[in-house]
């Protein structure tokens, strides 16, 4: 298995300046997964990392410490009259699991076929080195940075940012913070060619349901059919939510739920993979299976979800054993738009389930993190300016779309500092970010670069 700088001959050597590289690399071989306790130190250890880099170029950096992972904050020379331009992401990584199904070591950047493969290649850590980099190329070429650049990166993101929702909150840090406009530099592209520009981002909330009823596992020919069987009643509440138009049956879910913009809806259709077809294709599905009256790529980008994404109880080992379970558990979550809270939607959801368990079984609702779905507008003057900078970059004008995904601590960035964000994302959809395999296209992270170059210039011209 070849590591980084070794290649195969089935691998092809990409021929960039390596100081890029070098930079990237390093970064992508600290493995600061932020949900596993084993690797607290490797996460203190990359906060050093990006307060040596930025501070090697000329920025004020520092790591604030929390009672869990650093947050990293650096600013630029300061320049009176000019824009501010707060750019956010996150160094924390997922864990690697399954291993096994990797083709080389995820914390040993491996460059196969233009790509490199490692744990944060894209997220989140290629995208934070672009615009890094970015910067490092204007101070380079020009002197200096023409406006005002402060970075903010924690490294809490992959489980749900609890030290920057404190942070953030604190009066003395709004005020270092403020800013003209935030970029966020941690979304997606829609093809090699064709990059995106996303102005919104649904909102999360997860939550898990737990169905009991014996006080043991009990033998299902002497108790069978005489005591409910928690696996049987959670799948029957879970089937409630929703009906034959996938329409989620949750009294007051839609409520607030704003509609879709005949604009968006034929910008959505020029996204290059996102039609009914591809997406299926993309996913490996026989056929999509939307709400009725919504396409694919409008469910995705505008439509809330409620989606099961685990269930458990009862035996799970090789072979049959005969058995009502003690218990079942379902986690569970859902993506939210414009219009809906998490509090309020956890509330319904709870009633509902509250509303259809039946009496031969106890209910457990346990409430867990989330954050608010966020929308801006595309059509500032520094969305604009982003707008160009990907266009000039890339060759093709951006597609506007709202992202799928969640990063709940934007909203609350955007509310407490009073400003719109704005995502440049690097990620193509076969990147296989939270998956093995991470990857990033080199010559996508090479032009990230450059678009974030182009983006710091043009936005320096905006009037405040």
């Amino acid at each position: 298995m070849p590591g980084f700088g070794l290649a195969s001959p089935t691998e092809r050597v990409y021929h960039r300046p390596m100081s890029h590289l070098d930079d990237l690399f390093a970064f992508l071989r600290i493995p600061s997964v932020s949900v596993l306790p084993e690797h607290a130190a490797d996460v203190e250890h990359c906060a050093d990392f990006l307060v040596a880099k930025l501070s090697s170029l000329g920025f004020e950096a520092r790591r604030e410490l929390t009672d869990i992972h650093p947050i990293v904050i650096a600013h630029s020379p300061k320049l009176e009259g000019k824009p501010t331009v707060l750019i956010y992401g996150h160094y924390d990584v997922m864990p690697v699991d399954p291993l096994n199904m990797w083709e080389s070591d995820p914390f040993t950047p491996t460059v196969r076929d233009g790509r490199v493969y490692a744990r944060g290649a894209s997220d989140d850590k290629g995208e934070i080195m672009a615009m890094i980099r970015g910067a490092q190329r204007v101070i380079e070429e020009d002197g200096a940075l023409p406006l005002n650049v402060t970075f903010l990166l924690e490294g809490e993101e992959e489980r749900g940012s609890e030290s920057l929702f404190a942070f953030i909150r604190r009066p003395e840090i709004v005020q270092e913070l403020a800013c003209d406009i935030i970029v966020v530099s941690d979304t997606g592209m829609a093809a090699p060619d064709v990059p995106s520009f996303s102005y919104g981002l649904k909102g999360l909330c997860c939550f898990e349901l737990e169905i009991s009823a014996p006080a043991m596992d009990l033998h299902s020919g002497i108790f069978g059919g005489a005591v409910a069987n928690p696996i049987t009643t959670l799948c029957e509440m879970i089937a409630s939510t929703h009906d034959a138009d996938n329409r989620i049956t949750v009294e007051g879910f839609y409520d607030g739920v704003s509609g879709i913009e005949d604009w968006e809806r034929e910008s959505w259709k020029r996204v290059p993979g996102m039609s009914d077809a591809e997406l299926a294709e993309l996913t490996g599905v026989p056929q999509l299976r939307t709400e009725t009256g919504y396409s694919g790529a409008e469910c995705v980008y505008a439509r809330p979800t409620f989606e099961l994404n685990g269930i458990s109880g009862g035996y799970e080992g090789e072979g049959s054993k005969t058995v009502i379970p003690t218990k079942a558990v379902a986690k569970m979550s859902c993506r939210l738009v414009p219009g809906q809270n998490p509090d309020r939607i956890l509330d319904l959801v709870e009633a509902h389930f509250r509303k259809v368990c039946p009496p031969s079984v106890r209910m457990k609702f346990t409430r867990q993190h989330g954050g608010e779905p966020y929308l801006s507008d595309p059509h500032s003057d520094y969305g604009k300016a982003a707008q160009v900078a990907l266009e000039s970059t890339f060759g093709n004008p951006p597609v506007l779309v709202r992202e799928g995904g969640s990063i709940p601590i934007v909203a609350e960035i955007s509310k407490r500092l009073g400003r719109d964000a704005l995502f440049l994302g690097l990620d193509l959809p076969d990147a296989r970010i939270h998956s093995p395999n991470e990857n990033m296209r080199l010559d996508i992270f090479e032009k990230g670069i450059s678009m974030a170059a182009t983006m710091l210039r043009l936005m320096s011209e905006v009037r405040r």
